[in-house]
């Protein structure tokens, strides 16, 4: 089988939901190398050893199943905790007795 029988193949099979599909960055999502970039322009040791561990600490998250995405919706959840109000206290009505 020739290389246009599989781009044939692979044509044929192609649906519109494989259009989202993630930016890998050597088998990393792309947007967990951004450190990287800021490593270009900040060019010291501390900050090759950030982006370096932070790297690993999203490579290991997605292996477990959580995409970069995920990964940061559950660190805010559990940053912020169990409770969590629709308003701020402030924001809150207070209970008025008009009679």
């Amino acid at each position: 089988m020739t290389t246009d029988d599989d781009t044939n193949d692979a044509r044929a099979n192609w649906h519109w939901r494989n259009s989202m599909k993630p930016a890998l960055f050597f088998a990393v999502d792309a947007r967990a190398a951004i450190p990287f970039l800021i490593l270009l322009f900040y060019f010291r040791w501390i900050t090759f050893v950030i982006a370096i561990l932070s790297t690993i600490i999203f490579l290991m998250l997605e292996k477990r199943g959580l995409t970069f995405p995920c990964a940061l919706r559950a660190f805010r959840s559990w940053f912020v905790g169990q409770k969590r109000p629709a308003w701020v206290v402030l924001r809150q009505r207070k209970m008025k007795d008009f009679g």
